[in-house]
């Protein structure tokens, strides 16, 4: 059996530290980090690559001496913006790629100072090995409830509800930062790399009391560009189904509301309806255009439920969960924060008696 180095730690301790600081290149932390570390970098992206670069060409000792000099000064200037006011008890853990030499040089230098810094034992790279394992297992312990239901019958809102009320919710969409479909990316923001969607997806599951239901509503596997992870998303199938209907009028309502973002950017808005035309045609999509370019908002809506959005959900989403068919229906009369309140406590008393 092996042990930590007398100046590292392991994942397993990530609790008992003040601090993580991730001392990669902003692109290597931007990927993926681990949740609450913050980015120190002793080598930024252009220093990185060269570095690396007269590593290849030139030779490792030509590479270290620059490398030295820069990561010196990097960690200097550290020093002088980020922790010269910590005090003498703080107690940071620091990592790189795989727990070696850029890791190596900040623990060595704040520990010199006098602050009981460790470099984590294997660096990110033991991290990521960690969450691939953990959404191989974490998931089997759990048991899904599923909110079922096409577009608009206020699935999301209604998670949001149950939340509020202090139940257990995987919000895959909030995750993933998408509603889901071809017109669910979220204005001005991109969505997460699936690396860092899959570290979300962990911190979020060994929150979970496997006692206690987790609720989720009915996706596809691919959340925008992202994709659920294989043995939870196998998990999530086989929940416990709850089909959730509403009126049309109502789903109209939600939608409108929901897609504020997207209304607001009619030039987005024509852009996303344009990559339909291969399913719908170009004439229906010159129709939805039309409706855009007229503001029609309402009636556009409806079109968009009755003529994609539900045919869609009946060729593939609803057979997707396999306990559907077995799902108890809930009508939701309307979809405004108190109705929804409501119907979140009827849920919450149903599911833990």
């Amino acid at each position: 059996m092996s042990h930590p180095a007398p100046f590292s730690a392991s994942l397993d301790r990530l609790e008992e530290f003040d601090e993580i600081i991730d001392v990669r290149s902003p692109a290597e932390y931007a990927e993926d980090h681990i949740p609450g570390a913050i980015n120190c970098p002793v080598l930024d992206d252009e220093e990185r690559a060269r570095v690396g670069t007269l590593y290849k060409q030139v030779s490792p000792f030509e590479a270290r001496k620059v490398g030295a000099a820069l990561v010196s000064r990097n960690i200097a200037r550290h020093i002088e913006t980020h922790f010269l006011n910590k005090p003498k008890g703080w107690k940071p853990l620091i990592y790189c790629w795989r727990g070696g030499q850029r890791s190596g040089a900040m623990t060595l230098v704040l520990g010199q100072v006098g602050w009981a810094a460790r470099r984590l034992e294997g660096g990110y790279k033991s991290f990521r090995l960690r969450v691939l394992e953990d959404l191989e297992s974490l998931p089997g312990r759990l048991g899904f409830r599923i909110l079922c239901g096409p577009t608009g019958s206020g699935k999301t809102a209604l998670l949001e509800a149950l939340a509020a009320k202090g139940e257990q919710v995987l919000d895959l969409e909030a995750l993933a930062n998408h509603k889901g479909s071809v017109l669910g990316s979220e204005p001005n923001s991109e969505q997460p790399g699936q690396k860092a969607f899959e570290t979300a997806l962990w911190e979020k599951l060994r929150t979970f009391d496997p006692a206690r239901p987790v609720w989720a509503e009915s996706e596809s596997r691919r959340v925008g560009r992202l994709h659920v992870p294989g043995e939870l998303f196998e998990r999530l199938r086989d929940g416990d189904c709850v089909r959730v209907e509403t009126s049309l009028a109502a789903r109209v309502d939600h939608l409108l509301e929901r897609y504020a973002g997207l209304i607001a950017d009619p030039l987005d808005f024509n852009a996303k309806l344009s990559r339909l035309a291969a399913q719908h045609g170009h004439q229906k999509v010159a129709e939805w255009h039309a409706m855009v370019d007229a503001c029609d908002w309402r009636n556009l809506a409806d079109r968009l439920v009755v003529e994609h959005y539900d045919p869609a959900y009946r060729r593939g989403g609803a057979g997707l969960y396999r306990r559907a068919d077995q799902a108890r229906t809930l009508f939701v009369e309307a979809l405004d924060a108190v109705t929804l309140e409501e119907v979140a406590g009827k849920l919450q008393e149903k599911s833990n008696p």
